[in-house]
């Protein structure tokens, strides 16, 4: 995508607004960048004219002193328009290591604790295609597995609330140019060029990428390709699951036998889904590589009778053909 303007956005924002179901209120989270301010720019002209009010939401972190001036500077520009309604959310910082991390952890649980509050359901998020890239490489890096690799998604479902991303597919020099060209103002945070920051590091090493031919626009690309092979084999598990249940509820699930038999990848979505909805809910899911031995274990170990993963025990009951999932806590109060 070599320009950006409103009625390429438009374009962007038809797999959201299809349907109608997006409700009156919205709500964008805008920190003062090129990128937020440039989709608070498109999305506030959009919400006028299709009749939609937006909640404009800034994190003050408080982890640089600017950033209370930055709330402050796209709390004025929202003051122009009818359709904004701009709010400030305050985060006390926490002393504790992974810093970054943890402020973009609460950054999104603050903001969907207002549109909760609000009973705002779609929260739309500035990410780019060069973030996009990062997520990649950076979960590439980690080890991570197809639906890892697959990077963010456009929208992601969290129990009844939404991400969207309607920029992914958007270079980050179009947002700037946006800005230059709109005369909008915005802020670079210094963090983006701190090397102690694993992202950053990355970031950087994006142009060496680049001349081999790896581009953060190839990279989107392929993230996107492995959205649609995680989607396929994520259906073909619903099946599966539906063919082998015997028995689910949120403190165990039992399955027939045979689904150990079934390939590997399939498995490990399988039981990834059950302890999704059995046991205590855990903010991180137990690491791939345990739950790949784990079904290795299924698979081939004959000797096989119980394990304990995630706070979650897995039987294999070769009497009944039964594999038997309970949660580790089930008998306390």
């Amino acid at each position: 995508m070599s320009h950006l303007d409103f009625d390429t956005f438009k374009k962007l924002m038809l797999p959201f607004s299809k349907g109608g179901e997006l409700g009156n209120d919205l709500a964008v989270g805008v920190s003062g960048g090129a990128d937020s301010m440039a989709l608070l720019t498109l999305l506030q002209k959009w919400c006028a004219e299709v009749g939609k009010h937006l909640h404009v939401l800034s994190v003050d972190h408080g982890l640089r002193p600017a950033a209370k001036d930055e709330c402050e500077m796209v709390a004025q520009y929202c003051q122009s328009f009818s359709n904004l309604k701009h709010q400030t959310i305050r985060w006390e910082t926490p002393s504790e290591a992974r810093l970054q991390e943890a402020a973009r952890h609460a950054r999104y649980t603050l903001m969907r604790d207002y549109c909760e509050t609000h009973g705002i359901q779609y929260l739309f998020l500035g990410h780019h295609q060069g973030d996009q890239a990062e997520t990649v490489l950076f979960r590439l890096a980690k080890g991570s597995g197809l639906d890892g690799l697959a990077g963010m998604r456009g929208t992601q479902s969290m129990d009844g609330f939404y991400l969207c991303r309607p920029l992914l597919e958007v270079s980050k020099d179009d947002l700037v140019a946006l800005c230059e060209r709109e005369g909008i103002s915005y802020v670079d945070d210094p963090s983006n060029d701190d090397i102690g920051f694993a992202r950053v590091r990355l970031r950087r090493s994006m142009g060496v990428l680049s001349e081999e031919g790896l581009t953060a626009k190839r990279l989107s690309v392929t993230a996107k390709r492995l959205q649609r092979a995680s989607d396929y084999l994520d259906g073909i598990a619903r099946i599966t699951i539906a063919s082998h249940i015997i028995e689910l509820n949120t403190k165990r699930a039992v399955y027939n036998l045979s689904v150990c038999d079934l390939h590997s990848e399939i498995l490990v979505r399988i039981i990834l889904k059950a302890m999704e909805q059995i046991g205590e809910k855990h903010e991180y899911s137990p690491r791939l590589e345990r739950v790949e031995n784990l079904v290795e274990a299924l698979r081939n170990e004959k000797s096989f009778r119980k394990r304990t993963l995630g706070g979650i025990i897995f039987e294999r009951n070769d009497k009944k053909k039964q594999l038997i999932l309970t949660c580790e806590n089930q008998g306390q109060k």
